[in-house]
């Protein structure tokens, strides 16, 4: 129910209706080309086929929660010219005619890379960009671990892409780009091609082709209305490497895409969401990801047989034990009213029914939706590791990873504007309120040097001849449906003009 809404000359133009739509008034067919006119499939509903995995970087979360409006307040959304407004909805007609963003998320689709090592993908947004003479700057996102992560991986394949007057008010739009270690089972053969991966062991996974093509999207309207002199500020775009576990957000904020001139003031991301209807938008105010850490702990015993135990010190015993108890750091070290996680994975240790190995090796998890619990998590698991592992005379080392993820936080006040901003682009009107979820994401390191918001867009509703779009993420069955790209590509302009109009205003 929509308790108050004020309707621009803008936001006319954009509402989920049938007709005279630059967004989404047409039908995107399997074939990348146009088709009849009807509405963004506002009232279909996800299939709920899907496996609801973890996901290293973003989870799904259970999405069938209570829904509250999101005001648009007519103080902080003002009528956009006139215009820019006549404009954006002929701009964005022509990415429509052209199929840009099936074509684009397509040719990014086919060529996954892995954090630190996106040279084909980096190339193709290089080209976009080039080809609508948006102007960039290039190698963002050096591997300072190349020892830690892809071995001669120095990454550097980042770009970044200021549009507009190039003085303050500065908005960040930040999309990522990396794919994940997964064969690809999605099939989705159009004309004889097929249209999965063609980097067998790689799979674009988690939406990241998808996040990238809306940004560019974006760009391209954004960088005609710039042409036009209609837009009175400055659009940072951020095309990010190394965010499943490579912490590529902290590199770039390092290397200074936050303190550029103009420096930017506030910073946008979204995440393509399976388990949400397609073209609906989620979020809350606060934590909306966790914070995330990985550990790796080794426990070096001595070997021996099996049928003489006595003559061995045994690191399997020790890392059952140990496994068993970090089970209760949770329960007696997080407040009930807090959330933490910790979950070992992974269990390696001999290879012979008669053996007792010298060594075994535990690896896992930490989350938690404060910074604060995910070190205080951590410092735990550390020491109990050690303490059972020594218990039973084994030697113990234990790593984490170089940077955990800090929980990404909307800011409140920003979420008050930014929420009602995207109300107006989601195909019922309003913001999903969702609880958090443990997943992690690196767009936490953004948010944490500047007021931000993070969106969860909805993309599960993907009909014949395209894939079921709501299996989980991480899932070697996930597919994007594209028809959702026009509208990550709306919000994204929309957030960055209405912000910096609110900005300007506040002068």
């Amino acid at each position: 129910m929509i308790l108050h809404r004020t309707v621009t000359l803008l936001t006319l133009t954009l509402l989920p209706q049938t007709s005279g739509l630059p967004w989404r008034n047409r039908k995107t067919t399997a074939e990348g080309g146009e088709g009849e006119e009807e509405p963004m499939h506002a009232l279909r509903e996800s299939n709920n086929s899907s496996d609801d995995d973890d996901a290293c970087n973003a989870n799904n979360v259970d999405v069938d929660v209570r829904m509250t409006n999101s005001t648009t307040n007519t103080n902080t959304l003002s009528t956009t010219t006139t215009e820019q407004q006549q404009q954006q909805q002929i701009l964005a007609d022509e990415l429509l005619q052209t199929s840009f963003h099936t074509k684009t998320r397509r040719k990014l689709h086919a060529v996954p890379e892995l954090m630190y090592n996106e040279a084909e993908t980096s190339k193709i947004i290089r080209e976009t960009l080039d080809e609508y003479n948006i102007t960039y700057t290039t190698n963002w996102g050096v591997n300072i671990y190349p020892e830690d992560y892809p071995a001669g991986h120095t990454g550097g394949y980042g770009l970044v892409a200021d549009i507009g007057t190039g003085h303050p008010p500065c908005v960040l739009l930040r999309a990522d780009m990396d794919a994940l270690p997964i064969l690809e089972e999605t099939e989705f053969f159009l004309n004889g091609e097929d249209l999965k991966s063609q980097n067998d062991g790689k799979m674009h996974a988690c939406g990241h082709d998808g996040h990238t093509t809306m940004l560019l999207g974006a760009a391209v309207v954004l960088k005609q209305l710039d042409e036009m002199k209609l837009i009175n500020g400055t659009i940072r775009l951020m095309f990010q490497p190394a965010e499943e576990g490579g912490a590529g957000g902290k590199r770039m904020r390092e290397e200074g895409v936050l303190d550029l001139y103009p420096p930017v003031q506030h910073a946008y991301g979204m995440h393509l969401w399976p388990t949400l209807p397609t073209g609906t938008i989620a979020g809350r105010p606060g934590a909306i990801l966790a914070g995330a850490d990985s550990f790796e702990i080794t426990l070096s015993g001595v070997g021996g047989h099996a049928a003489m135990p006595h003559l061995t010190v045994d690191p399997v015993l020790a890392a059952s034990s140990i496994v068993t108890s970090l089970q209760s750091i949770v329960s007696r070290n997080i407040s009930p009213l807090d959330s933490g996680v910790v979950s070992v994975t992974v269990v390696q240790a001999g290879e012979a029914f008669n053996v007792i190995p010298d060594k075994a090796v535990l690896k896992g998890t930490i989350r938690a939706l404060s910074t604060e619990a995910l070190v205080e998590l951590r410092s735990k698991v550390e020491s109990l590791t050690k303490g059972i592992g020594e218990a039973h005379g084994c030697s113990v080392s234990i790593t984490f990873w170089k940077d955990f993820y800090p929980p990404t936080v909307n800011d409140a006040e920003l979420w008050d504007f930014a929420s009602g901003v995207a109300a107006s682009v989601s195909v019922d009107g309003m913001v999903r309120d969702v609880p958090p979820t443990m997943g992690a994401e690196d767009f936490s390191f953004i948010a944490e040097a500047v007021p931000s918001t993070f969106f969860l867009v909805g993309q599960g509703s993907a009909s014949s001849p395209h894939p079921p779009s709501s299996y989980g993420l991480h899932h070697p069955h996930f597919a994007i449906d594209e028809d959702v790209l026009p509208i990550g590509s709306q919000l994204h302009v929309e957030l960055a003009l209405k912000t910096l109009e609110k900005l300007n205003a506040a002068a």
